[in-house]
């Protein structure tokens, strides 16, 4: 036996003899030193005593964070950004906002909270454009991207190198001949297939790039954690997209196995593309150890031009934040709903706070709408979802699964007044583990658009009826109930 083979045997076989002492140590750990939600703690100890090999295994891929608060130090904000903060804290409480904008009254606790949890101030001259169709998104971004001038910056979750990232680098590469500063940042597991080739060659058409989190080796990537699933786009610092679109084929309809994508994404023009392109910049200062805001003016417009009356805020989350900011934005807005609440979402795995404040949103009187997948990419998840939606349809919820191919879209609308939609799924995993960006608009007519958008897909979807879901099969009830038991870690 090769002494490399001999040396992994032992150690294995030493592991096994020596199991228990391994979980003891590892419960002590997951219940002392980790600040976990109980109902996680308890779901790793029940698989460590359970099925102790493999508990321990996933423990190593997905479960630990004894690193988290030392892996995102490097980020930070510049003085000038809390600057604008006090300045709106105090417009806040002398209620002069309020005066200037009264239509936003109702949300000033949001509004509020986004300030001084987030970081992010209220802008309110942005104009917006919904895509529900990945070609027509796509279209216009490299449009946006071919009249670029100084500045082309894109991140995404998944990037791969098939037949839409070939007409994206064909853009990205004759800008950067021009001189325009060309940058793309991709996610280390998201981005693991399109091959250190194809970064390569961008490289040497002058296109910056830069890995977030990248595997240790190769393209596997061991853990699953702390993925950063944003996907931005800004152009010239006056244009910015952010959604849940990412790059490969599947998301313009051409993969046979999902049919038809339907996503949701924003373009934005106005002050809040500087949100978003902060945003990128903090992730690429982290991934590529630059600094990008020593001369931010180069990146942020000054332009004070009037484009549009959309009041947005950019709200970002992650294992780096103090709080759950993209779930408490959720959570807040349905506490907030009075008539009706419309939910767009892959994956519906909330935690016990948001799910039970769409319970009592529905007993409550307020028309509660959510539509899912009819078919899953990942089926734990999957089958958790349908638990939890089995659950509010007997309450009484309006439920539906989207059947012409697969939907993607991530967000709600609350009273067709305001909308939340961008990257993070209605899932624990989103609003714990990932990084994540979503877009809150206080505009009507952009709700309203949204709620009309949710109500055209209605023609392709079922509804999930209490009859429906009482009458499914016994094999239908394990998967749900064991993916169920799973879903803090899922």
């Amino acid at each position: 036996m090769p002494v490399a083979l001999k040396t992994v045997w032992d150690a294995a076989a030493f592991l096994y003899d020596h199991l228990l002492v391994v979980n003891c140590i590892l419960s002590v750990v997951i219940i002392f030193f980790q600040r976990k939600n109980p109902t996680s703690v308890w779901t790793w100890l029940l698989l460590l005593y359970f099925i102790p090999i493999v508990g321990f295994i996933l423990y190593l891929l997905i479960g630990g964070d004894m690193h988290k608060s030392k892996m995102f130090r490097t980020k930070e904000v510049e003085d000038h950004i809390h600057e604008a903060i006090r300045s709106q804290e105090a417009s806040i409480r002398t209620r002069t906002l309020w005066t200037e904008y009264p239509n936003l009254k109702k949300y000033s606790d949001l509004i509020y909270y986004n300030l001084e949890s987030a970081g992010v101030v209220l802008t309110d001259n942005n104009r917006i454009k919904i895509f529900t169709d990945g070609n027509e998104k796509f279209d216009a971004l490299l449009e946006d991207m071919r009249r670029a001038e100084k500045s082309i910056h894109i991140q995404y979750y998944i990037i791969k190198n098939d037949v839409l990232f070939a007409r994206i680098k064909e853009v990205l590469r004759e800008r950067a001949k021009t001189g325009v500063e060309v940058r793309v940042l991709y996610d280390g597991m998201g981005g693991r297939f399109a091959g250190k080739r194809c970064w390569r060659e961008l490289n040497a058409d002058g296109v910056q790039t830069a890995v977030f989190f990248p595997p240790l080796l190769g393209k596997l990537n061991l853990r699953v954690n702390y993925r950063n699933h944003r996907k931005i786009a800004v152009i010239d610092g006056r244009i910015g997209y952010v959604g849940g679109f990412n790059i490969g084929k599947e998301y313009i309809g051409l993969d046979e196995r999902f049919g038809y994508w339907r996503d949701t994404h924003l373009r934005m023009e106005g002050l809040a593309v500087s949100q978003l392109q902060l945003r990128f910049i903090l992730d690429w200062n982290y991934a590529a150890r630059e600094n990008l805001l020593q001369d931010d003016n180069e990146y942020f417009s000054a332009s004070e031009e009037r484009l549009g009356s959309s009041g947005v805020q950019i709200v970002s989350s992650g294992p780096d934040s103090a709080m759950q900011n993209v779930r408490n934005n959720y959570l807040r807005l349905i506490h907030k709903a009075e008539r009706s609440i419309y939910i767009q979402t892959p994956y519906f795995v909330p935690d016990e706070a948001v799910y039970s404040a769409l319970l009592v949103a529905v007993y409550s009187g307020v028309d509660v709408n959510i539509m899912i997948p009819c078919k899953p990419d990942h089926p734990f998840v999957y089958w958790a979802t349908y638990s939890y939606i089995g659950d509010l349809v007997m309450a009484g919820a309006k439920c539906y699964t989207y059947d012409n191919g697969f939907l993607h879209a991530k967000g709600l609308v609350v009273d067709e007044q305001v909308l939340c939609y961008g990257t993070a799924n209605m899932d624990i995993r989103s609003f714990r583990l990932n990084f994540e960006v979503n877009a809150v608009v206080y505009d009507e007519k952009e709700a309203e658009k949204m709620v009309e958008a949710f109500r055209k897909d209605l023609a392709v979807c079922t509804r999930i009826t209490k009859e429906r879901y009482t009458s499914r099969k016994l094999r239908i009830r394990v998967k749900e109930q064991v993916s169920r038991l799973l879903s803090p870690l899922l």
